[in-house]
């Protein structure tokens, strides 16, 4: 088993949730969560965020070998962004980091998760949320809200 799958597992197990249950969540097979914490296949990207979510622990959490265990009861990042959640503001990526989803948009920040924040927006697509990196980011621009 790869250390992914075990926090996977542990964290599952120690949430009372069933293979079947925690796969119906995930909106996948219980075979596929099976899978995961046997280390066999890794989940898509794009279904780590999802896990973290169920699982009650971050991304990084999750995707870093060195972290041993979820520490809930602080956060990583300064009280300054964290006053940012719920909040609309324009982002400034790094270069070449940049996000086109989100590139020259207001966003909504949802919530921060570890090194992670996720976002919503209104986009010509439709409205998204997004799961960023906020190492990404160069700066926040408050805006005004939409009465």
């Amino acid at each position: 088993m790869n250390e992914l799958g075990n926090k996977i597992a542990r964290k599952r197990k120690d949430l009372g949730l069933t293979q079947n249950e925690f796969a119906e969540k995930m909106c996948v097979t219980r075979q596929t969560v099976s899978r995961w914490e046997a280390g066999s296949v890794l989940p898509d990207i794009d279904k780590i965020k999802d896990i973290a979510e169920i699982l009650n622990v971050s991304c990084d959490y999750l995707l870093k070998d060195e972290i041993e265990q979820e520490d809930n009861t602080a956060s990583s990042l300064s009280p300054l962004l964290e006053e940012l959640t719920g909040k609309i503001v324009r982002l400034t990526f790094f270069e070449n980091e940049g996000d086109v989803d989100l590139f020259n948009t207001d966003c909504r920040i949802i919530a921060f998760e570890g090194n992670w924040m996720k976002v919503e927006a209104k986009t010509r697509k439709g409205s998204i949320e997004k799961l960023i990196p906020v190492s990404s980011v160069l700066s926040f621009e408050p805006k005004q809200e939409e009465e």
